[in-house]
């Protein structure tokens, strides 16, 4: 019997290997310049990448859109990257209304790829200084976060709330009561795997693993929230818990204006099967 068991685990653990040795390359879930200047060929803007160090990492971000407008700053999900709003940046009415703004959260795209974060807190502190370049007196700031990007957008909003105007929450994770079962997050961060998976899998991992405990300690905060969000979400979502449209609501006691957008034959991939939705919420918080 232990053979047999052994047998499988090996074959199991060298099946993995094969997998995302096969895979690692095409997962990253980052543009490479080819498919910026594809993407953007027929485009009036395109979007510019910058790369900031901050409290001893470099973070990677594009912008796009003209300094005078409103500022739009997204922020992407587990595992993900700036290029997952670039549909965005290339609709030309909402370049009309605002700049936006994208990044790389510590760990993805180009900002330390497979090296995650797994405190909130500290990922808040690496977007800090950049939100706070694009932070203008007389234009809104605008967040827009999915999924893990949503508990992004909250501790944002605890931590500086002088820097934001709007809140955006895409298919948010921000309920640590409905976060799933971790085990098999545990054994994907054991030495004898967490280097063979996709660099960008290791570093969401790695934060998914922690984030109960985070969402768990951001509970008092939630009432220091005062600006007006709009919570997008899809009751068929099986990613995200639809009920994290719920948690949103009864956390926002003190949010100037709360809307919960529920819809019933959406999924948890918003922005790219229902971007206009994002769009809409954009221009309603202008």
């Amino acid at each position: 019997m232990l053979k047999k068991t052994t047998k499988r685990l090996l074959i199991s653990y060298l099946l993995i290997l094969a997998v995302a040795q096969l895979f690692s390359g095409c997962m990253t879930f980052r543009l490479s310049k080819a498919d910026i200047d594809e993407q953007f060929k027929n485009t009036t803007f395109r979007p510019t990448e910058h790369r900031i160090k901050v409290l001893g990492r470099e973070i990677n971000y594009a912008e796009i859109g003209k300094d005078s407008l409103p500022v739009v700053f997204f922020v992407h999900g587990s595992p993900g990257s700036w290029s997952a709003f670039s549909g965005f940046m290339r609709d030309e009415d909402l370049l009309k209304k605002v700049k936006m703004v994208s990044v790389d959260r510590a760990g993805f795209g180009y900002s330390d790829l497979g090296n995650g974060e797994k405190s909130l807190e500290k990922q808040a502190a690496y977007l800090k200084p950049i939100v706070e370049k694009y932070k203008q007196k007389d234009k809104k700031l605008i967040l827009v976060g999915h999924s893990l990007g949503g508990p992004m957008l909250a501790r944002m909003a605890i931590d500086y709330p002088e820097l934001i105007d709007n809140l955006i929450f895409v298919a948010p994770s921000i309920d640590p009561t409905l976060e799933p079962a971790r085990w098999y997050r545990y054994i994907l961060d054991s030495v004898f795997i967490r280097y063979i998976i996709p660099r960008s899998f290791r570093a969401s991992n790695l934060e998914i693993l922690y984030l109960k405990e985070d969402l768990e300690a951001m509970l008092p905060f939630w009432k220091n929230i005062h600006q007006p969000t709009i919570v997008i979400q899809g009751k068929k979502d099986v990613l995200v818990h639809p009920d994290n449209a719920k948690f949103a609501q009864k956390m926002l006691i003190n949010a100037r204006s709360v809307q919960i957008w529920l819809k019933d034959d959406m999924n948890h991939f918003v922005p790219w099967s229902n971007p206009e939705l994002i769009k809409e919420a954009i221009l309603k918080s202008l």
